[in-house]
């Protein structure tokens, strides 16, 4: 990558730290994105859809259609860190480094107008990843422009920095967010039996949860987290008589993250009919399994080859989940990670920032994959 491209990447990534939206909620940086490729390319067709936006590169209509993808959401975490470019957004900050994917993609757009390449390229800028609800919009793109091949990456903080990781099929589980509503009847405390309290239900399914999900029933991981139990009110002399608990579940596979939804369902209507208790569920926050074509992959692993990056194989799939499989539902793709440094504090944490360094390194790659000239 040019100097020039990546000093103007970097500086951009700053401008979109400093100015984090949640998901659903990117209004300004959208509009900054589409002002950044308006101002520095001529070659590109800017489409703006609304939540979400893409730019279009025609190669000479004898190339192939590949499509690449960028989050630009950020998370509801205080920003407690002292940066020069620290979010000015209170109690909201990129933490996850979508800030990075985005302005690495709108940097190689400037490589993308500079070199070119044979290929219709794609650059997709995608919101409201962290909610499992942004790429479902954007993958109505990979039919309507009949789109050949698409890819992704995500930074990768515990591995060296610059190194490549693929892998083949699910690279990343399918989850969902659970809430299971109990409605009863509240009593006086002193008189529990009078009511009907949700607490014995809800206890004995998160008591049940490692036996409705043990390895032997799958073929792949599938995990049940508790994220809250709610129950009843800060009154001592009332006991509870709604209750709500909420879970958050998982799966390599998506059919059997479902398999494990209908049995945690099954068993909270049985017992809300064995303790007189009325039920209703609620779901959000669903992302699908992450597959990887093997043949795109493979490219991705000789793209690292020719630049001379690590490459590391992933043996298992991530347990944390990505949206980016409503694209490859619809045509073949790859999802891979670029290293962000050994040192770099995990995801969702405080502590941690983008490292600016690889954006040049992901870059590459791209070029690579759209065969830029």
């Amino acid at each position: 990558m040019k100097e020039k491209n990546y000093q103007l990447g970097a500086e951009l990534r700053h401008e979109l730290h400093r100015h984090p939206e949640l998901s659903c909620e990117e209004i300004w940086t959208k509009n900054r994105l589409a002002e950044f490729l308006r101002a520095h390319t001529k070659s590109l067709e800017i489409v703006d859809r609304g939540r979400w936006l893409y730019a279009h590169y025609r190669g000479n209509g004898q190339g192939k259609k590949i499509a690449l993808r960028a989050d630009f959401d950020a998370l509801p975490i205080e920003e407690t860190i002292e940066l020069p470019y620290g979010s000015e957004c209170s109690g909201v900050s990129h933490k996850c480094g979508h800030d990075g994917h985005a302005a690495t993609l709108a940097a190689f757009a400037l490589e993308l107008e500079e070199r070119g390449t044979d290929n219709d390229v794609y650059l997709v800028f995608q919101h409201a990843e962290e909610i499992g609800a942004g790429a479902v919009e954007c993958a109505v793109l990979m039919d309507e422009e009949q789109i050949d091949e698409v890819y992704a990456y995500h930074n990768a903080p515990g591995i060296p920095q610059g190194s490549v990781l693929v892998g083949d099929g699910n690279y990343s589980c399918a989850s969902m967010g659970m809430s299971l509503y109990f409605e009863g009847k509240t009593s006086h405390a002193s008189a529990p039996g009078v009511g009907r309290n949700p607490a014995p239900a809800i206890s004995r399914i998160v008591l049940a949860l490692p036996q409705l999900y043990r390895p032997e029933d799958y073929t792949g991981l599938v995990l049940a987290t508790v994220i809250q139990i709610d129950l009843g009110e800060t009154a001592f002399g009332t006991s509870a008589g709604s209750g709500v608990l909420r879970l958050t579940i998982r799966g390599q596979h998506e059919k059997e993250m479902y398999t494990l939804r209908d049995r945690i369902n099954t068993m909270a209507n049985a017992l809300c009919a064995e303790y007189g208790l009325s039920f209703r569920v609620e779901y959000c926050d669903v992302f699908p399994e992450n597959v990887n074509e093997r043949g795109c992959t493979e490219k991705v692993r000789a793209a690292a080859r020719r630049l001379g990056l690590q490459l590391l194989e992933r043996e298992f799939p991530e347990a944390g989940s990505e949206d980016f499989g409503y694209f490859t539902k619809r045509v073949p793709g790859s999802y891979f990670d670029v290293g962000a440094g050994e040192d770099v504090t995990p995801l969702h944490t405080v502590t941690y920032d983008f490292p600016d360094e690889i954006i040049p390194t992901a870059a590459a790659v791209f070029a690579e994959l759209t065969e830029l000239k």
